[in-house]
């Protein structure tokens, strides 16, 4: 495979009629890369939020999101003897969602505590939800081009390395809703994948994490690109990286911009439920 094909493969990728929305993503980015002299006056009068964040608190509910819904599961399997199969993928979920829900309520608390005007100076302010819902959608249509730039051109690298018949391996959840297509998985995979994951990973990556970078260096772009990098690193799958990186920007400046925190978690569950509705599709037509 050379660069040749990879760049045939781009302009097939871009012919085709689902494109549809990567070409209006194309238009909305390119004015605003010519509107923003390409990004340099983008964050120009951003809003402050006031914290007094310590430089360990975004670490407590990122331990406890990645490492306490993992220990619960495991503990489930040991005392509870659920027969392998959907009932067991259902009731794994139940106990991450439970785990979760608490983590939500427990960083909300800390940002009530730690940030001047409390959660309204966090950016969960609901008389913008209206707005941010709107805004959402248009930050992810002009990202969608380059998140899918950087899926090609992952998987023709990974093809180049390790043959012909590679492939970029889908996220676990996705996996299983492959394997198992009985209702309660997929509402259980739907609700962790497209509100529960979006809530928490954008309080901890942008409320908390993102926030405290800028405190430290005054640097609004450089704060989105090291919280972002955080983010894509706590996905295990380095075969996402690149597209998950350039979608962690885009939320990144999203809040930035706004100051709200409904803005990209609307984005990031949008972008969850297009993938969750795809692969569903693409299940329920292979049965």
């Amino acid at each position: 495979m050379n660069i040749y094909e990879v760049i045939v493969d781009i302009i097939e990728f871009f012919v085709l009629p689902e494109s549809v929305f990567v070409l209006a993503g194309m238009v909305i980015l390119g004015n605003w890369l010519l509107k923003t002299s390409f990004g340099r006056k983008a964050l120009v009068d951003t809003p402050v939020r006031r914290n007094c964040i310590a430089p360990y608190l975004p670490f407590v509910p990122l331990f406890v999101y990645i490492i306490v819904p993992a220990l619960g599961v495991e503990i489930l399997d040991k005392i509870a003897a659920i027969p392998a199969g959907w009932q067991k993928v259902f009731y794994e979920h139940f106990v991450i969602i439970v785990i979760v829900l608490m983590t939500i309520v427990s960083t909300l608390v800390l940002a009530k505590i730690f940030f001047v005007r409390g959660l309204k100076g966090f950016g969960l302010n609901f008389r913008t939800i209206g707005r941010d819902f709107g805004a959402a959608i248009i930050n992810l249509l002009s990202v969608w081009p380059v998140i899918m730039v950087l899926v090609i051109i992952t998987a023709e690298a990974g093809r180049i390395f390790y043959g012909p018949d590679f492939q970029i391996k889908p996220h676990e959840e996705l996996e299983l809703l492959r394997d198992y297509s009985q209702l309660p998985v997929l509402l259980a995979v739907f609700f962790v994948a497209v509100v529960l994951a979006p809530v928490i990973e954008e309080l901890i990556f942008r409320g908390l994490f993102q926030t405290l970078f800028v405190s430290f260096t005054g640097r609004a772009w450089l704060s989105i690109a090291i919280s972002s990098a955080f983010f894509v690193m706590t996905h295990l799958n380095s075969q996402h990286w690149p597209g998950l990186f350039a979608l962690s920007m885009a939320m990144g400046y999203s809040y930035e911009k706004s100051g709200s925190l409904f803005r990209p978690i609307f984005i990031h569950a949008f972008f969850n439920a297009t993938s969750v509705a795809v692969t569903w599709l693409q299940t329920t037509n292979i049965r």
